[in-house]
C-alpha cells in the first residue's frame, strides 16, 4: 500500500507538512520550507510553540479515544514522523489498535518505515493520497480498517489548508458518511479569531509561498461537526480540550492560542 519508486518530490516550493517539520526541530525540509518558516516566526514568534501545541491536542485525543475504546485510526495530512506518533499513543492503551495514515507529501512516504512500527498484535500502513480524493483514501483505508465498526478520523491541523473552494466541508461529509455509528471527527484548526492582523498577514505569506491558508472563525470550525455529537468541552482553544490527559506545551501560556479543536462522535 505504501507504494515503490523514485520520489517525485517539488522542493521550488514550500510544503505545510514540511514547514511543521521545521517548526518542530526536524530535519525532513528543505531551504524553501525554512525560507517559509522564518517569515511565519517574524510575524509569529510562537509558530513551532503552536505547531507543537497541535501535537500535544493530538496525543490527548487519540489518549482519550482509545481509553473510551476505539481501535480504528484514519490518520489523514499525517505529516512526517515525530514522537510518539499516533499509533504509538493508540497501541500504549490498545496494542491491537489498527491505524492507517494518510499524506500527499512524496517525503511522508520515505518516512513510511518509521510511520508502520507499531505493535505485534496491531497493524499501522500508509496511505499516499490528498485528502481532496476521499474516494481512493476510503477504498485504500478498508484494505486495514473495518468500516463496519467505529473509526476515529483524525485531521490535525489539515482543513486550515483546504479552502472553501475544494469543497472542505464536501470533503469532511463525504468521509464521515462513510463510517459508521460509533466513530468519531478529530479536528484542530487555525483561526483569525484571535489575531486578526498576524492571520491576515499570515494568510498573505502562505500565499506568496503558493500555499492557500483558510483561516476559519468558531462557527465555520463548528461546521463542520454538524450532526455529530460534540464531546465535552465542544469546540474550544486548542490548549483547553481536556488539557488533564496530557503536558502542557513550553509556551503555550504566554499568550492565547489562535486556533480550535474538538471531537465529535457520530450517533
Amino acid at each position: 500500500m505504501t507504494g515503490q519508486g523514485p520520489l517525485n518530490l517539488d522542493t521550488s516550493r514550500p510544503h505545510p507538512a514540511r514547514t511543521y517539520d521545521w517548526f518542530l526541530g526536524g530535519k525532513d525540509n528543505y531551504p524553501v520550507d525554512e525560507e517559509l518558516g522564518r517569515k511565519m516566526i517574524a510575524l509569529e514568534p510562537r509558530s513551532p510553540v503552536l505547531a507543537r501545541v497541535n501535537r500535544a491536542f493530538m496525543h490527548r485525543a487519540t489518549l482519550w479515544l482509545a481509553e473510551q475504546g476505539v481501535r480504528q485510526f484514519l490518520d489523514i495530512g499525517t505529516g512526517i514522523p515525530t514522537e510518539p506518533n499516533l499509533h504509538q499513543v493508540a497501541q500504549r492503551v490498545a496494542p491491537d489498535a489498527r491505524v492507517v495514515y494518510c499524506d500527499n507529501d512524496p517525503i511522508v512516504l520515505a518516512h513510511a518505515a518509521a510511520l508502520l512500527r507499531g505493535t505485534p498484535e496491531g497493524v499501522t500502513e500508509y496511505v499516499q493520497a490528498d485528502v481532496r480524493d476521499p474516494a481512493t483514501i476510503v477504498a485504500q483505508a478498508k484494505e486495514v480498517l473495518d468500516f463496519r465498526q467505529p473509526v476515529a478520523l483524525s485531521l490535525i491541523a489539515l482543513l486550515h489548508f483546504v479552502p472553501d473552494e475544494d469543497g472542505a466541508y464536501e470533503l469532511v461529509e463525504q468521509l464521515m458518511s462513510e463510517l459508521p455509528s460509533g466513530s468519531h471527527l478529530v479536528v484542530s484548526h487555525a483561526s483569525g479569531d484571535f489575531t486578526p492582523e498576524k492571520s491576515r498577514a499570515a494568510t498573505e505569506t502562505y500565499k506568496a509561498g503558493g500555499i492557500t491558508l483558510a483561516l476559519r472563525s468558531r462557527d465555520e470550525v463548528s461546521r463542520f461537526f454538524d450532526g455529530l455529537e460534540l464531546v465535552e468541552p465542544g469546540v474550544s482553544q486548542v490548549t483547553d480540550w481536556h488539557p488533564e490527559l496530557g503536558e502542557p506545551v513550553p509556551g503555550q501560556d504566554d499568550d492565547v492560542i489562535p486556533g480550535y479543536a474538538a471531537v465529535g462522535r457520530k450517533a
